[in-house]
């Protein structure tokens, strides 16, 4: 176990940003970490847990505790059962498991971070999301004081959510458990249009899985999603939002305000998002309220290659990223009455 103070925490994070901590502390079993998060819940010191850094704004005065790194590994498959440690590079997992000629995250590929990040917010991407896998999930729980194991029913997922993001700080991800598919190398069905397209096929058929992964990952570089030191597009945390999803009022006042701003002719993307509700897409927002690719003077600037990510330039301070943030909250607000929430999560700062 590696401990070391006054420790930068940017290089930790995918977007280069923020103060040191305090302390920080790199745990490389599970008892070390969970003796890091004991000690720290006895003696009141602040803790903050980091795996791949890649949904992680922090504030450029750092973090006044603990910051525990988890680098634990483990990959264990048996047969169609896959058992991850939150350490686990995220990216790397997917790619054994198409190696290995099962499906259920090939759609994943690419996505930075750590296994135990995923199902905090429920990862997913290109008709993919962790909760159509995931079995359960050993954690530690900080109010109970030990290790319990969840179902996937009681993480209580739902869209870029479950019980780890409902509790934050409560429990504190160790290993995470899947039941993946054996269709013969092939991938799920393809849920997602635009991979669809790519593929050449039709939504809901299946194509070899070595394939769906490489479409995939074409798909994220083109749009600065697949981490590259030497392109700062990549230097972000993915999608900076999360689409709206809006009750019947919200969203007849919302297409009120297209028609208004736009015209008759424009119609914005809807999905259905259970009774009563709709999704919508976060980055046709940001671009049609005139925050395009690019936009940006300064350090901290919107991607070039994709609306809804914001990125570092390589010299932006956290409150630069910030600024720009809170311009696009308020401007996409003041343009079609939908507030966007971020999806990474902030530390020591806030919108």
């Amino acid at each position: 176990m590696q401990v070391l103070h006054d420790a930068p925490l940017a290089p930790l994070t995918t977007f280069r940003l923020g103060g040191p901590a305090t302390r920080l502390v790199v745990a490389t079993t599970d008892d070390e970490v969970i003796s890091v998060v004991r000690e720290a819940d006895d003696t009141g010191t602040p803790l903050l847990i980091v795996g791949g850094g890649s949904n992680l704004v922090i504030g450029d005065k750092g973090f006044d505790g603990t910051a525990l790194r988890i680098a634990t590994r483990g990959f264990s498959l048996d047969g169609t059962r896959l058992e991850l440690a939150a350490g686990e590079n995220w990216t790397d997992a997917v790619a054994r498991t198409v190696e290995a000629g099962l499906a259920g995250v090939e759609c994943l590929a690419g996505i930075p971070g750590s296994a135990g990040a995923t199902p905090i917010q429920n990862v997913g991407a290109y008709g993919q999301e962790v909760s159509h896998t995931i079995t359960e999930v050993v954690a530690y729980d900080r109010t109970a004081g030990e290790t319990v194991t969840l179902t996937g029913e009681e993480c209580a997922f739902s869209y870029r959510h479950s019980r780890f993001k409902e509790h934050p700080g409560r429990y504190v991800v160790l290993r995470v458990r899947f039941a993946l598919e054996d269709a013969g190398g092939l991938s799920a069905p393809v849920r997602y249009a635009e991979t669809a397209r790519r593929l050449g096929i039709e939504v809901g058929e299946r194509v070899p899985a070595a394939e769906a992964r490489r479409t995939v990952l074409a798909l994220r570089a083109g749009k600065g999603m697949v981490l590259d030191p030497a392109d700062h597009d990549t230097w972000s945390a993915g999608s900076f939002f999360t689409n709206p999803i809006l009750t019947a009022a919200q969203y007849a006042d919302f297409l009120d305000r297209v028609r208004d701003r736009l015209g008759d002719d424009v119609a914005p993307p809807a999905y259905p998002a259970g009774d009563g509700f709709t999704k919508t897409s976060a980055a046709w927002l940001i671009d049609r309220a005139g925050f395009t690719k690019g936009y940006g003077q300064g350090p901290a600037r919107i991607s070039t290659k994709h609306a809804l990510a914001l990125t570092n330039r390589g010299e932006a301070t956290t409150e630069d990223l910030l600024a720009l943030a809170r311009e696009v909250v308020a401007g996409v607000r003041d343009a079609f009455g939908v507030t966007l929430v971020n999806e990474p999560v902030t530390v020591g700062v806030s919108l």
